[in-house]
């Protein structure tokens, strides 16, 4: 296992990050005590040492086996956790972006891990009405008070958390380090403002979704519908032909590389530019193994290029408008312009 900075830090994280959402099994899928602390051992084991998990994971249950694991070595580990989701939707309150919500959760995170500190504390997701003022500073506040050492921000668009950045820069608060996308083959729009904001203000991006749902690695097939669970209606939208033909490309790539598909499609998002750690997340421990055996090799260049145009989108207005030749030729008159700071 080799070792990242987290993005404009000094933390070393490891080059995968251990996702935790299947420790438990309040949720309809998951498992127990014993096979989770199999996948965390196995991940520790080879030098992992980035855990993700979220205030409301199963209910709790996935910080409370998280804590427990790692009891005895907590400055070993580094635990990002996150809170915004709700955790009670008969109180208005028990959700959001909101300090009050933030003071809570981070005090019931520190409580049910059984831990001192949070190493990274993530905004979870946007709620579109807290002002970006209050989360900053309340975050900043967090930091000063030493119950959290970094944070970061999930599923929240490129613009916010560009104002976001500049506002905390402005006033002497803590920014955001790290980013947490979907980011797989089958779900690229992120390229589009995310991940070019995210190497502009040297932000490490961390991308769950990286097998897309399980698509990519050929749990699936053309005609079948997710089976019953908490996530089916967030799953069944993926299956479709344009997301088949992807998963075959990479099925094809992995028999001639002899490697699993999920391993294909890890090793695409890790070798994407940047600082891009992917969460791994794992039921089982043989599924953990194969999973980290996708850094004993990386995908050649021929190979990237195919399960790229395999997987390609269009970028929209105004990347596509920009990059006209007509339209480049207007901006920079016939002068061809070697910029190395180029980011997107």
């Amino acid at each position: 296992m080799n070792y990242r900075l987290l993005g404009r830090s000094g933390l070393r994280v490891s080059e995968l990050c251990l996702g935790t959402m299947t420790f438990g099994e309040a949720w309809g899928f998951g498992e127990g005590v014993e096979e989770s602390h199999r996948v965390f051992k196995t991940f520790v084991d080879q030098g992992g040492n980035f855990i993700d998990t979220a205030i409301n994971y199963q209910n709790g249950a996935s910080e409370e086996m998280v804590g427990k694991f790692v009891a005895g070595e907590r400055n070993r580990y580094v635990i990002a956790t996150k809170y915004t989701l709700s955790t009670n939707p008969a109180d208005p309150n028990a959700s959001g972006n909101h300090r009050k919500n933030l003071m809570r959760c981070v005090e019931a995170s520190l409580r049910r891990m059984n831990t001192d500190y949070i190493d990274l504390l993530w905004v979870h997701a946007w709620d579109k009405i807290t002002p970006v003022e209050e989360v900053m500073r309340g975050l900043d506040d967090v930091v000063r008070a030493g119950k959290v050492h970094y944070i970061g921000v999930s599923d929240t668009p490129a613009w916010v958390v560009s104002q976001a950045n500049t506002l905390a820069e402005l006033r002497g608060w803590t920014r955001f380090v790290g980013l947490q996308i979907e980011y797989s083959l089958i779900e690229r729009t992120p390229e589009r403002d995310l991940l070019p904001m995210a190497r502009a203000l040297d932000i490490a991006v961390t991308p769950w979704g990286a097998v897309g749902g399980g698509l990519l690695t050929g749990k699936y097939r053309r005609g079948q519908e997710v089976p019953d669970s908490k996530r089916k209606d967030f799953n069944n939208f993926r299956l479709n032909d344009r997301n088949f033909a992807i998963a075959d490309e990479v099925a094809a790539v992995a028999a001639e590389l002899g490697k699993s598909a999920s391993q294909v499609a890890l090793n695409w998002v890790r070798q994407q530019p940047g600082v891009v750690i992917p969460i791994a997340g794992a039921r089982t421990g043989k599924q953990i193994e194969d999973n980290l055996a996708c850094l004993s090799f990386m995908l050649s260049p021929e190979h990237l290029e195919r399960l790229n145009k395999a997987s390609a989108i269009t970028l929209g207005f105004p990347h596509d408008f920009l990059s006209w030749p007509y339209v480049q030729e207007l901006v920079n008159g016939k002068t061809v312009i070697h910029d190395h700071r180029k980011i997107s």
